[in-house]
């Protein structure tokens, strides 16, 4: 089914999606509607952000329903729902109807989504969940490991991107650092032959960030934890141009 025969040529623009969840966290943190997410969608978009995306978990953790709503109705760039294969947040998707829904795994008691959602082990009860998002003119993506395996498990459910987890590459150093990397952009190549889109998103950094903007087949990064961190010393729209600009030149 897999065909691995050499790498798709460079995609042009790399798009840079801006996960704003941790304006959430911060504004969860105290009570109250400061500071406002979707504010920070809205600076995102007037610097170059290609899409805002959001994480709506079980726990309301950060992103509430309400910010889902305003996110659809203020904000003109694509929206990607990170979402758990839940009834509920399948319920949610569907009446909304966002551009993309980003299918990661969840845990309760986890600060930040630990790895890749096991597509190959959780094939049967994933296969429709993905097609009715499909039906509803939802593009799925699954949020995964590099992996042979997993690339052919989107394969079989049918989903038109992938976006590979880059947690390891991001914190490991030296020869781990560079393998990791090595296996990332053979799976981008993989997904791509096979007519998926890939993206790439987790750790990544104005430090760390070229190497994987770099592998030609990858259309989009998401990145938000670092970028909102890096907006309490320079400002959010500052941090974004900086990560555009350096996604920009690797390519």
């Amino acid at each position: 089914m897999v065909r691995w025969n050499g790498g798709a040529a460079m995609t042009g623009h790399l798009r840079l999606g801006v996960n704003i969840d941790h304006v959430a966290t911060v504004r969860n943190a105290r009570g109250g509607e400061h500071p406002d997410p979707v504010r920070a969608a809205r600076i995102a978009a007037e610097v170059g952000a290609d899409g805002i995306t959001a994480h709506l978990r079980e726990d309301r953790r950060h992103i509430r329903d309400d910010d889902i709503a305003r996110l659809m109705g203020e904000i003109d760039l694509p929206l990607n729902l990170e979402m758990a294969a839940t009834d509920e947040m399948l319920a949610i998707a569907l009446k909304h109807r966002p551009h993309a829904a980003c299918i990661v795994p969840e845990k309760r008691e986890e600060r930040t989504t630990e790895g890749g959602l096991d597509a190959y082990g959780q094939h049967n009860s994933l296969t429709p969940f993905v097609a009715r998002l499909l039906d509803a003119g939802v593009r799925v993506s699954l949020f995964i490991e590099p992996s042979p395996e997993q690339v052919e498990a989107a394969i079989r459910l049918g989903a038109p991107v992938v976006e590979f987890h880059t947690g390891r590459y991001a914190h490991r150093v030296g020869a781990p650092q560079v393998e990791e990397l090595r296996r990332i952009a053979d799976m981008a190549a993989l997904a791509a032959k096979n007519g998926i889109e890939p993206h790439a998103g987790h750790g990544l950094t104005f430090d760390n960030v070229a190497p994987v903007a770099a592998i030609p087949q990858i259309a989009e990064l998401n990145i938000g934890h670092f970028l909102i961190g890096e907006a309490i010393f320079g400002g959010l729209g500052e941090s974004v141009r900086e990560m555009k600009a350096l996604m920009a030149a690797a390519r």
